[in-house]
Order: structure tokens, then sequence, then C-alpha cells
């Protein structure tokens, strides 16, 4: 092995680039050590386990989401504020295998995402919330984007099949008893674009009659 300096900013980018071959589960210290072309412990002078390196990738996601400005910041209503804010997020977490189930529950590393999130929240108090409310408005809305996601890349090709995760067809002929479940498929695991955008409308639209009805 050869004896590069390495530092916490290419363990992270290194980790983030095997992802996409090895996916969570496969991503190991090991793994990313030899791709960096030290020993494994080596990387133990940086991130103390599995985790703490998962929150620092967690942590380059959203510096890189937001690294040209806040999306949605510039939007004319704070609805499009959201689904700019959502719809970057989905992106975002699309482009890396398992990227919900990276960026899911981790840890910020720094405090780069509360410049976005003041900014992110501002919007939401300029259109009229409460600031209970905007956290609150701005939470239902990351849910739903996040449990979205992770839902959509679940439902990927799992290692050694080929094709879709889901066929459709086969499904439907395997449910074929229960025709309403079967005929259910194409809504449930088809059409992933449109339905997340109709989906957040139906989010915005809710949080708009609950939290400014009135106003």
């Amino acid at each position: 092995m050869a004896t590069t300096k390495i530092d916490r900013a290419q363990v992270a980018d290194t980790a983030l680039r095997l992802l996409n071959e090895l996916g969570l589960e496969g991503l190991t210290l090991r793994a990313i050590a030899k791709e960096l072309g030290v020993k494994a412990p080596a990387l133990y002078w940086h991130f103390k386990n599995k985790q703490d390196l998962v929150d620092e990738m967690a942590t380059v996601m959203y510096r890189r989401m937001t690294a040209d400005g806040v999306p949605g910041a510039d939007s004319g209503t704070w609805q499009e504020g959201v689904r700019a804010f959502n719809r970057a997020l989905r992106a975002m977490l699309l482009s890396y295998r398992d990227g919900a189930k990276v960026y899911g529950g981790a840890r910020f590393t720094d405090t780069g995402h509360a410049e976005a999130m003041e900014v992110y929240l501002g919007v939401m108090l300029e259109g009229g919330f409460a600031f209970r409310d905007a956290v609150r408005a701005a939470m239902t809305t990351y849910h739903y984007t996040m449990g979205f996601v992770e839902e959509e890349q679940g439902l990927g090709p799992r290692p050694g099949e080929r094709g879709p995760g889901i066929d459709v067809a086969e499904r439907a002929d395997q449910l074929a008893g229960y025709p309403l479940a079967a005929a259910a498929g194409v809504e449930m695991f088809e059409g992933f674009g449109e339905r997340f955008e109709e989906g957040l409308g139906v989010v915005v639209a809710g949080i708009e009659a609950v939290y400014l009805a009135g106003r």
C-alpha cells in the first residue's frame, strides 16, 4: 500500500463515488482504503466508524445540492419555493445509489446547512406562516420527499436481478384473484416523476389549508 496522505474530503468523495458501485451495505472502510491506496487504519484518523463517515457523506451531498444557492430561494411564492427545494432534494438523492438511506437520519458535520435553513424558513415566514408552522410545514414536505425517494430507490433491481425491480404485468398475473390490488400496480410502481409532483402538490395544498386558513 502507498503512504499517500489523505484528508476527510478525499475520503468522503471517494466513498460517494464507490457508493454508486457498491451500495451502502457494500461500502466498507476497507474498500474505501483500497481505492485510496492506503491501509484501512489510516481512515480512522478522520472517521471513528462507518456512521461517522456516512454523516460526512450526507453533509457533502447537501453541500453540493446548495452550492449554487438554496433551491427555491428566488421563487415568487412560498409554494414554488417549497416545490423547488423538494425537487432538488429528490434529484440529489436519486443521483446516488441508496442516496435516501445515506441521507436519512444522518447528522451534519458542519453548520453549513443552517444558512440554507435560514433562507428556506425565511421564504415561508414571508409567505405568512407563524414560525412554528413554518418549521412543521418544512419538515412535512421533507419527510414526504425522503419517504418517497427511499421507496422509489428500494423498488429498483436487487443484487442479482435484471430489469425492473417490480414487474407490473407479472405482479398482476400473480394477483389475478384480487382485481383491485392487481390494477393498482401501475399507479404504485410506474411514473415516479409524475407521482412525486402530484403528491408534492397535495402536500403543499394541505399545508396551505391547515396552516394558512383564514390568513
